[in-house]
């Protein structure tokens, strides 16, 4: 049973989302689109952006193809992607401070399960070196994140309740595809905008899911 995760076929995992093998089934938070999304949302909230850097956890093959998914976006929108390997946990500060030698506006955060438990320490270094920051949910802006933009990770994993109670009544993994996220929320920490001394467009803010103001 997986649960959040991100492209299983890409990690080798299953077949297919929709026909993922004889005894893997679960849900993924992995959504081609995103990287697009979140390049667009952090281009309007910084006007004149040009260069952003995409902070992935190194020693995470996986994070590889999510790089190339947000170059891919980046290059439609006129964006150029600085790849920004972080190692962790002593290589946080020495990352964001290589992201503004090279003068990146802000940092998309490539997620994966060091960059939730770093969250905290992501979020100081960027503030430290007043850089926005967008994550792909909202658990990362208790550290200081400025935005995100993803599934809802807590109905996520909630959702996933029900296919392990499906599955331990005698459901067949097999005949249970992967589902894949349908429903995105977007999440901005005013707190953290005001620190930054960024000013957040009001129509971004209008589409909010969830202001964070204190």
């Amino acid at each position: 049973m997986l649960a959040s995760g991100g492209d299983f076929v890409a990690d080798g995992l299953v077949a297919s989302f929709s026909r993922p093998g004889p005894n893997i089934t679960g849900l993924s938070v992995f959504a081609r689109e995103l990287s697009g999304k979140r390049l667009a949302i952090l281009k309007e909230a910084i006007p004149g952006m040009t260069r952003v850097a995409a902070a992935f956890n190194t020693l995470n093959p996986g994070t590889r193809s999510l790089v190339k998914e947000t170059e891919a976006a980046a290059t439609k929108l006129g964006l150029k992607v600085l790849p920004l390997d972080i190692h962790f946990p002593d290589g946080v500060e020495r990352a964001f401070a290589e992201a503004v030698r090279l003068r990146a506006s802000a940092v998309v955060i490539i997620s994966d399960g060091a960059t939730i438990v770093h969250r905290a320490q992501l979020g100081s270094a960027a503030l430290q070196h007043h850089l926005p920051t967008i994550f792909a949910n909202r658990m990362y802006l208790e550290g200081g994140g400025l935005m995100s933009y993803g599934p809802d990770i807590i109905e996520v994993w909630r959702h996933a309740a029900t296919y392990v109670d499906r599955i331990l009544k005698g459901a067949n993994p097999a005949d249970m595809p992967i589902e894949q996220p349908t429903k995105f929320e977007l999440v901005i920490n005013l707190k953290t905008a005001k620190a930054l001394g960024l000013t957040i467009p009001p129509s971004l803010l209008l589409r909010a899911d969830q202001v964070i103001d204190q």
